[in-house]
């Protein structure tokens, strides 16, 4: 898991870019992504883990994500749907599934810990000449 502490703000919420705090924070080392082949839910899980898993493959930190990491988010929610499903809950055992999604990045805050910021997609812009081509069709009532 990430650092402890309170969550970060994010980059573009700082009066200045973390590089020029002078901080003694070191590259990430890198590696080569690798093919991944993300393993269905189990049909047979509860619900709510269904529904945590399937919404892991629809969040951007899956970007990230390798088989592996696919792996351990199967386990967690396997456990997570034998601990929704059984009678008897532990409190100790909440905190611990809960505080191992966060080593998947699960929540904003978990992202925002390891310098992992989300940003929304940028808009597609159209081209000015594809922009003028359509409005001379238009004009000449080609569309």
């Amino acid at each position: 898991m990430g650092a402890r502490g309170p969550i970060p703000n994010r980059e573009e919420d700082l009066a200045r870019p973390r590089s020029r705090k002078g901080t003694d924070e070191q590259d990430a080392k890198k590696g080569l992504m690798r093919k991944v082949t993300v393993p269905r839910a189990d049909p047979e899980w509860h619900p709510i883990a269904k529904q945590l898993y399937d919404s892991l493959k629809k969040s951007g930190q899956a970007d990230f994500y390798q088989q592996s990491d696919w792996a351990y988010a199967y386990a967690l929610c396997d456990d997570l749907s034998h601990y929704k499903k059984s009678g008897k809950r532990s409190a100790q055992m909440a905190q611990t599934l809960y505080s191992a999604l966060g080593n998947l990045l699960v929540t904003e805050g978990d992202r925002r810990r390891v310098r992992l910021e989300l940003q929304e997609p940028e808009a597609e812009m159209t081209s000015a000449s594809v922009l003028a081509i359509a409005d001379y069709k238009r004009e000449l009532g080609f569309s």
